[in-house]
């Protein structure tokens, strides 16, 4: 459980612990996997980089093909048992990568099938996570739980990434797998232990769910303008952060470890910046967090001058403050203005959509830089995030919505949140 619960009323919220604690410990195993698949892979006869990428693709992949069912599922039925669900698919998807790296018969095909496993558990679990953040939690504190979440989220991520080569180098990348596989086995425990109530019985089908998901989802402008701002921005934040940093950076900066710096600088921007979006208050949330956005777009231009490596670590430190101030304010105002019974399936629309362009930032990014120099497209995904960014805000929705003078949901929508809990919990009215 992140250190600073313990001196935040939320701290007291037995289940809200337990949301936290669970999610801080499978994104530290997750830190673990990162580096462990990854040479997990490099150890196979024949190893290359196009294997490598065809086993990260694995997993990529089903994250965004299989969200928008995530949604509906967890409109559907118990969100903390859902996630638990998703939690043993995670465990047994790493366990059984584990295995195969420590017999040391690791075939492809086998690594590739149980990637794929990995990342639907991903898609099913996270929107059942935002949607159950609104159940845990009483209206008025959303904010400084969202808040709460980033910061351990954000700790425990950097921790296992810190970790994680040395756990590589000593134990090896099987066991390394292991403990990550160990983590969704904990998380799995305390997500269960949640007891969100049942969701009321639907007779409806998945695709007429799908679609009142899409009419919620399209009838707010504010909510379709920003995703589709994000698009744009996540395809060149994995442009930068995957092909066009690294790059970069071998070739004018003095390699890894430069680039080390940088994403560190970020890392701790982003601790900072959940932090106080916890605590700051802001009359028009949306218009802040779209203007938070612009600052992602300045590391890039900077790499792209050839600026100095402290220059561009402070200026990813400003990054990292701002993007999680976005994502706290955005993830509150969706909590607090869409109704709960459709919220994990307009949640999935969100994550689809800025999820959607990401691969191909990836896929094109490298290209690109060999056809037009690195710098030039450094300056283009700079310009890119701006240029999105500013006609974000030409939607009216986005500049003028307001936070609610009491965060309350609708009445109606609140009786259906506490009807759906069991007696003697805290509940989200």
């Amino acid at each position: 459980m992140p250190a600073s619960l313990d001196r935040s009323p939320l701290g007291r919220n037995r289940r809200f612990a337990l949301l936290a604690s669970a999610r801080v410990i499978s994104v530290l195993g997750n830190g673990f996997a990162r580096v462990a698949l990854a040479f997990a892979v490099l150890a196979l006869p024949g190893a290359s980089p196009g294997r490598l990428s065809l086993v990260l693709a694995c997993q990529a992949v089903p994250q965004l093909l299989f969200i928008l069912l995530g949604g509906v599922i967890a409109d559907r039925m118990s969100r903390s048992r859902l996630m638990a669900m998703a939690d043993v698919v995670g465990a047994v998807a790493y366990g059984g990568l584990a295995a195969l790296v420590l017999a040391e018969h690791a075939s492809l095909v086998l690594m590739c099938v149980l990637a794929v496993a990995a990342g639907t558990a991903t898609a099913l679990f996270s929107p059942a996570m935002d949607g159950a953040v609104p159940l845990v939690v009483p209206a008025g504190q959303l904010q400084q739980a969202n808040g709460l979440l980033r910061v351990g989220t954000n700790i425990s991520l950097l921790v296992g990434l810190a970790l994680s080569g040395a756990a590589v180098a000593w134990l090896g990348a099987g066991w390394a797998l292991a403990l990550n596989a160990l983590s969704f086995v904990v998380s799995a425990v305390l997500t269960w232990l949640l007891r969100i109530g049942e969701r009321p019985r639907r007779k409806s089908s998945g695709w007429t769910d799908l679609r009142e998901g899409w009419r919620e989802f399209s009838s707010r402008q504010w909510l379709w303008a920003v995703v589709g701002q994000y698009t744009l921005v996540v395809a060149a934040l994995n442009a930068f952060v995957g092909v066009l940093g690294p790059l970069a950076a071998e070739d004018g900066l003095g390699g890894a470890r430069a680039w080390s710096v940088i994403v560190a600088a970020q890392a701790l921007g982003a601790i900072a910046g959940a932090g106080l979006a916890a605590r700051v208050r802001v009359g028009r949330p949306i218009l802040v967090a779209v203007l938070a956005t612009l600052p992602m777009a300045v590391p890039m231009a900077l790499l792209g001058a050839g600026a100095p490596v402290w220059l561009i670590a402070v200026a990813m430190f400003a990054s990292g403050v701002f993007s999680d101030v976005f994502a706290v304010l955005w993830s509150t105002t969706i909590q607090q203005k869409v109704p709960e019974e459709v919220l994990s399936r307009v949640i999935s629309y969100d994550w689809f959509g800025s999820l959607a362009f990401a691969p191909l930032g990836l896929l094109a990014a490298g290209p690109a830089a060999g056809a037009w120099g690195t710098g030039q497209m450094l300056f283009a995904c700079s310009a890119l995030i701006t240029v999105a960014t500013l006609a974000a805000l030409l939607a009216p929705q986005v500049r003028t919505l307001r936070a609610p003078a009491q965060a309350e949901r609708p009445a109606a929508t609140r009786r259906k949140t506490v009807a759906a809990e069991p007696a003697g919990e805290e509940t989200a009215g």
